[in-house]
């Protein structure tokens, strides 16, 4: 090999370094601009996504569909599986429902996270992309950091307590390596102080999120886990949340009443 001159060692220094720069650009960007936090508008809502809790069924969800769409939002409720499905599955459910919207023109989606469904909307935010098309998440009344009920379950009866189930055992492994939240969508995290399923209903809480506890906005509120996606005053929350402007605080205990009539189910 022949003598290289000192400059010319530098300029290879120097190129090498600009294209392992470059290769890191082209290599993270997508991923950094997902949870930039400046990728979805905020002022152009696209189409909401329901998404069930433990067991799948949608039927629970009715009230918030039909006072969302009376409200001028189209909303999709996401079909995630039966009770026994991996919750990374179900995610995976959620992101293809924000797919096809986006493909068909969507700026964005909103997605509304009910009980387990919400820590599903939390994986698919976190592990499938979702934070880089996700414009508000709500979750409501969601295990965050599991729940006693399925830790009884598991040690109980482990055969009546499938993988979903396992994974919202406080401390599980899919909990434990989950981030709270991703910069990117605005969070909201809405729970009851009277949530029996829940256990201890403060697991509904979300670091990174406007964390609303019902009570605090109406202090004679007496909401049941199985009440959340109903109740009017949980129901004029989630409108609140994905309205235009960013809920960035609880809102005020004077606003009880008001909330209440716009989470009022259309049909009376």
């Amino acid at each position: 090999m022949g003598h290289v001159r000192p400059s010319r060692r530098w300029s290879l220094a120097v190129a090498v370094v600009v294209a392992a720069v470059a290769l890191a650009v082209a290599v993270r960007g997508p991923a950094d601009d997902a949870v930039s936090g400046d990728r979805v508008p905020q002022d152009r809502p696209g189409p909401v996504l329901l998404v069930p809790g433990y067991g799948g069924g949608t039927q629970e969800l009715g009230v918030l569909a039909a006072t969302l769409r009376a409200a001028g939002r189209e909303v999709v409720l996401v079909s995630t599986g039966g009770a026994a499905a991996d919750l990374r599955e179900q995610a995976a459910a959620v992101g293809r429902a924000a797919d096809e919207q986006l493909s068909a023109g969507a700026p964005s989606v909103d997605v509304i996270g009910y009980s387990s469904g919400g820590v599903v909307s939390r994986i698919w935010a976190a592990e499938l992309g979702g934070a880089g098309v996700a414009r508000r998440i709500v979750t409501l009344g969601s295990p965050h950091h599991g729940t006693d009920v399925a830790r009884l379950g598991a040690a109980l009866a482990p055969g009546a307590c499938p993988e979903a189930c396992r994974q919202l055992v406080p401390g599980s492994e899919l909990l434990a390596d989950l981030e709270e939240t991703l910069p990117g969508p605005l969070w909201t995290a809405v729970w009851t102080a009277q949530d029996t399923v829940v256990t201890p209903p403060e697991s509904g809480r979300l670091d990174g999120a406007v964390n609303v506890r019902a009570q605090d906005v109406c202090s004679d509120a007496e909401i049941g886990h199985g009440q959340l996606p109903t109740d009017p005053l949980v129901v004029g929350l989630v409108v609140l949340a994905i309205g235009v402007e960013p809920l960035d605080e609880v809102p005020d205990a004077a606003l009880c009443d008001e909330l209440r009539a716009t989470g009022r189910s259309p049909a009376g």
